[in-house]
């Protein structure tokens, strides 16, 4: 069932067009930044703590996880009426016309996030009633087993969702590593505010966990861009 609910939500959220460009070195590089950042992250919080121990490291990693995907909702389509105002007068309407995969990935989510609730409200309220107690106990247990499905489903959609900007790479191939860099500044600032401060430790190792992660992401978008631009062709102003 897991991988059911991988496979189609790979099959929404990862959909290859035309625009995307297939690097295996930038791939490897994102993954090793991937895990020396986790490997900085836990050896920070193993030296110096956390408020709320190893479940307060967990329950963060949930809530960027589902946060990524809302942050590129709310904040992404700026960036790409951006992307779109800076590219040439005369291939702004051909990078319009693309825009119907980003779309439909992101009603895609919605869909999702809106099914979930649903799912959770109704069990809910059948198991509240008074009547038919037998006859609503069974439904509102169908509604759970779906959950069963429907929420690796939401986590494998906001992994994809996230990984391949919501399919914007369809409308410009360099979307996606622009949206990133928008993307993790966005979740730093938000990771601030929802723990109140700096995390524990000595100023460098403060500022290191704080910056660590935005600024070689973004370091690495802009590497991605370069090799795009040098190695592909691929400019946002031709």
């Amino acid at each position: 069932m897991i991988r059911s609910a991988r496979r189609r939500a790979e099959a929404i959220f990862n959909r290859p067009g035309p625009g995307r460009v297939e690097d295996r070195l930038v791939t490897r590089v994102q993954l090793w930044r991937a895990i020396a950042g986790a490997a900085a992250t836990l050896y920070l919080i193993y030296t110096y703590g956390a408020d709320d121990g190893w479940s307060g490291v967990a329950n963060d990693g949930v809530v960027k996880l589902i946060l990524a995907p809302l942050l590129l909702i709310l904040t992404g389509p700026l960036v790409v009426l951006a992307f779109i105002r800076y590219a040439p007068a005369d291939q702004r309407h051909v990078l319009c016309s693309r825009l119907g995969a980003p779309l439909k990935a992101v009603g895609w989510y919605v869909g999702i996030l809106a099914g979930v609730a649903l799912v959770l409200a109704g069990s809910a309220l059948l198991l509240k009633q008074n009547y038919g107690t037998l006859l609503n106990g069974l439904v509102a247990l169908a509604l759970l087993i779906g959950l069963i499905w429907l929420l690796p489903f939401l986590a494998f959609a906001s992994a994809y969702a996230a990984r391949y900007a919501f399919n914007t790479a369809n409308v410009h191939a360099a979307l996606p590593a622009a949206l990133t860099v928008v993307l993790v500044w966005e979740l730093m600032l938000c990771s601030v505010a929802l723990e109140g401060g700096l995390p524990h430790g000595p100023p460098a190792a403060q500022w290191g966990a704080i910056l660590g992660g935005p600024v070689s992401v973004t370091a690495v978008a802009l590497w991605e861009l370069h090799r795009m631009s040098t190695r592909h062709g691929v400019r946002i102003r031709a």
